[in-house]
C-alpha cells in the first residue's frame, strides 16, 4: 500500500472533521403529520350558519400551517342535528358546531344559554357573563353531570331573533293559542305557555313544514338564514323582535379527549380563533343579515312588523312562569338563573347608563321603522 505524505494526510483529517462537525451542528428536521379534525355543523350545506363554522376552521387552518386541518361536514353527514354533542362525546365526531340550546333535552339549565329571560342583557353581555361572570364554570358543571366529555367554546352573539314566519301578522296573544309553531330550547315551554302547539324541528325541516301546512307559523334566526332556506317562499310576514332568543351564540364542541392530544401552541390557537371568530361573526352577521333584510323587503316583498309590546310582556309573563317552574324541579337551573340575575344586574345598569339611544340619531338621517301591525 502507497503511505501518502503527511501533509496530504493532515489535509484529510481536517476535511473529514470539518464534515464531521457539519453532520453534528446541522439541525434535526422533522415534517410535522397533519392531525385532521372532523367536525359537522348543525346547520344545512347552505345556511350562513354552516359558512361560519367553516370560518372558524379556516381561521384555525391558516393559523396551524399543516399541522392542524378542521374539516366541517353539514347537519346529517354523520348523525342528525340533534345528535351532535353525543356524538362528540363518543368520538364519533372530532367536533361540530350548533348552539347550547339543542341539548335542552339532556338538561333544561341549558338552554338558558340561548332562550331565556336574560334578565335584559343582550347577546353580547350574556357571552360576558359566560366568560367573566361565571357561566363558563356552570356549563362545565352540567356537561360533566350528564357525562358528556367535551369541550365547549362559545362565541359569536347573535342579533336579536324575530317572533317568527307567519302567514297572516299577529296583533294580539290571543292569536296565538292553537297555533302550530316551530321554536327550540326552552322557549319551547313559554310559546307552549302562551297557547301555542309547539314542534322543535331542526332548521332543514322548518320550510317544509310549512309549505305542507304542518306548521302556521315558525322561527328561525335571522334574515340571512331565513332567506337561503326560503321562508319567504311560503310565508310573507315577519314579525320582528321578540325575548324567546334575544341572547344566543354559537357553541363549538371538542371531543375532551382528542383536543387534549394537541400540543399546546394548538389548543391556543383554537382559543385564538375562537375569539377572532366572535368579532368577525359580528361584523360579517351585520353586512349580510342587513343586506338579506334589504333583499327581503324589496325582491321578496315580504312584510316586516315591529312585534306588539303586549306579545312581548307576554313572553316575559311567561318566562317567569317557565323558570320558577324549571328552577324548582332543577338545581342547575336555579344556579344558572341566579348566576345570570347577579350579572345582569350589575352589568344592565352600566350598560342602560352608558349606551346612547342610537335610534335617535339613526332616525334624523334617515326615519324608517319597520311599520306596526
Amino acid at each position: 500500500m502507497t503511505q501518502q505524505p503527511k501533509s496530504t494526510r493532515r489535509r484529510n483529517v481536517l476535511k473529514g472533521a470539518a464534515v464531521a462537525a457539519g453532520a453534528m451542528s446541522a439541525p434535526m428536521v422533522a415534517v410535522a403529520q397533519t392531525t385532521t379534525l372532523r367536525f359537522q355543523s348543525t346547520w344545512p350545506a347552505k345556511d350562513i350558519f354552516h359558512e361560519f363554522a367553516n370560518d372558524f376552521a379556516k381561521k384555525v387552518n391558516d393559523m396551524a400551517g399543516t399541522r392542524l386541518k378542521i374539516e366541517v361536514l353539514p347537519a346529517g353527514a354523520v348523525v342528525p342535528a340533534f345528535q351532535l354533542l353525543e356524538a362528540v362525546n363518543k368520538g364519533t365526531l372530532d367536533g361540530g358546531h350548533g348552539v347550547v340550546a339543542y341539548h335542552y333535552g339532556k338538561n333544561s339549565a341549558l338552554a338558558l344559554w340561548g332562550s331565556g329571560p336574560a334578565f335584559g342583557m343582550n347577546p353580547e353581555l350574556v357571552l360576558a357573563w359566560h366568560y367573566y361572570g361565571g357561566g363558563k364554570a356552570l356549563l362545565e358543571e352540567i356537561y360533566k353531570s350528564i357525562n358528556m366529555d367535551v369541550v365547549s367554546y362559545l362565541y359569536g352573539a347573535m342579533p336579536t331573533q324575530p317572533l317568527g314566519w307567519f302567514r297572516k301578522p299577529i296583533s294580539n296573544v290571543a292569536q296565538m293559542k292553537g297555533l302550530k309553531f316551530r321554536t327550540v330550547g326552552l322557549a319551547v315551554d313559554v310559546f307552549t305557555e302562551m297557547g301555542a302547539a309547539v314542534n322543535p324541528l331542526p332548521g332543514g325541516e322548518i320550510v317544509p313544514a310549512l309549505d305542507r301546512g304542518l306548521l302556521d307559523a315558525a322561527e328561525f334566526n335571522n334574515a340571512s338564514s331565513d332567506r337561503i332556506l326560503g321562508f319567504p317562499d311560503v310565508a310573507k310576514n315577519c314579525m320582528l323582535q321578540s325575548f324567546h332568543q334575544s341572547g344566543e351564540q354559537f357553541e363549538i364542541l371538542f371531543n375532551r379527549t382528542k383536543l387534549n392530544s394537541l400540543p399546546q401552541e394548538l389548543k391556543s390557537i383554537i382559543d385564538y380563533a375562537v375569539q377572532a371568530s366572535s368579532a368577525d361573526f359580528a361584523w360579517k352577521a351585520a353586512a349580510r343579515n342587513s343586506q338579506d333584510y334589504e333583499e327581503l323587503r324589496t325582491k321578496d316583498k315580504v312584510n316586516f312588523y315591529k312585534t306588539p309590546d303586549s306579545i312581548l310582556r307576554a313572553q316575559l309573563d311567561a318566562w317567569d312562569k317557565v323558570t320558577a317552574k324549571k328552577a324548582q324541579e332543577n338545581p342547575f337551573f336555579k344556579k344558572v338563573l341566579d348566576s345570570q340575575r347577579q350579572f345582569a344586574r350589575r352589568v344592565g345598569q352600566w350598560h342602560f347608563d352608558y349606551m346612547v339611544d342610537y335610534r335617535m340619531a339613526y332616525n334624523r338621517y334617515f326615519g324608517q321603522q319597520p311599520k306596526k301591525s
